[in-house]
């Protein structure tokens, strides 16, 4: 399916920068018409060959630019329960980018230019979002350790006390990324994500970007959600647990249960930049504008730190040595 302008028959997009369905062509708002029909290899628009992907669910066509969304892949059993939509657009997740790289002393001057970009490119990435309820029962044994002195000597009391922690946490939308295309640690990374944006799934704000239908189901990937919450869990139990020296385990359980599991797109934008040989890949959160990723290093600004470290150092020596000859 695409989405044309009523007005001029241009192809609308999903602006995030609006929030709203723009045609970029006539810069008409929300004057899109859904146009149903093509395949996963052929444009619906112009009718040239398309590359598709095993799990492509969005995409443009090299030839016409038109943003496709496949039917077959966002309907049925692969409908997506919710959608987070892009909040920032192309030039906000750039200013992104610069802003958080400025920051870092030795990145490169040419770096991030516009020649090196290689590929840019906003993806919904498939996510499987898991509901639990954590029962954490725990006993343990806590020691406080006081020590003082008095006159030669020095005392040492340590003092027992029981521990007991009987928690009942819920956890909303534990979030595990579903495509193999993306690293599971750069997606981890990625979080927080504020579900208070979540929307009920509606292909039209798919339209202006990639995306991928999810790559596993939710059974194989729940593993990775429990362990989150299991972690989750263990940091709010040590959080209760304050004022001793040391505690010791004596019985802890956690009982785990899923609670139900949703499957949703979330925003995210991937740029490429090729840098003297090298491929630099960076991740920006298509919410919140958090951005994931190294730069490399200019030798030369390394030097030149190094350097001016260096001149301040001696200069602060040289005075000291003559404070210390005039006194």
């Amino acid at each position: 399916m695409i989405y044309k302008c009523k007005n001029c028959g241009g192809n609308a997009v999903y602006e995030p920068g609006r929030g709203r369905m723009y045609c970029p062509h006539c810069e008409s708002k929300d004057s899109e018409e859904k146009i149903q029909g093509g395949t996963l290899t052929q444009c619906i628009n112009c009718g040239a060959p398309l590359e598709t992907k095993d799990y492509t669910s969005a995409s443009q066509c090299g030839h016409c630019g038109c943003y496709i969304v496949f039917s077959e892949r966002v309907e049925g059993v692969y409908e997506p329960h919710m959608l987070l939509p892009f909040h920032i657009n192309k030039k906000a997740a750039v200013q992104a980018l610069n802003r958080e790289f400025s920051r870092r002393l030795f990145t490169p001057s040419d770096f991030l230019s516009e020649k090196s970009l290689e590929k840019m490119e906003g993806i919904y990435v498939p996510f499987w979002l898991y509901d639990y309820q954590a029962c954490y029962d725990f006993t343990g044994e806590g020691v406080r350790i006081r020590t003082w002195t008095a006159g030669n000597t020095e005392y040492t009391e340590r003092s027992y006390f029981e521990v007991v922690r009987k928690m009942d946490v819920e956890f909303d939308k534990v979030p595990v990324d579903a495509s193999y295309a993306m690293e599971d640690g750069i997606m981890d990374l990625m979080e927080p994500y504020d579900y208070g944006q979540l929307r009920g799934f509606d292909p039209k704000y798919m339209s202006g970007f990639y995306g991928e239908v999810y790559n596993q189901p939710a059974a194989e990937l729940e593993g990775r959600a429990k362990e989150k919450s299991r972690s989750a869990s263990e940091e709010l139990l040590q959080g209760s647990i304050q004022g001793y020296n040391t505690v010791r385990p004596i019985h802890r359980n956690l009982d785990l249960r899923k609670r139900g599991d949703h499957y949703a797109l979330m925003p995210v934008w991937k740029y490429v930049y090729r840098y003297k040989g090298k491929e630099y890949q960076y991740h920006v959160n298509g919410q919140t504008g958090k951005v994931i990723g190294i730069t490399p290093v200019s030798m030369e600004k390394v030097l030149s730190y190094s350097m001016s470290v260096f001149a301040a150092v001696t200069a602060m020596c040289y005075l000291a040595v003559r404070v210390l000859e005039i006194l």
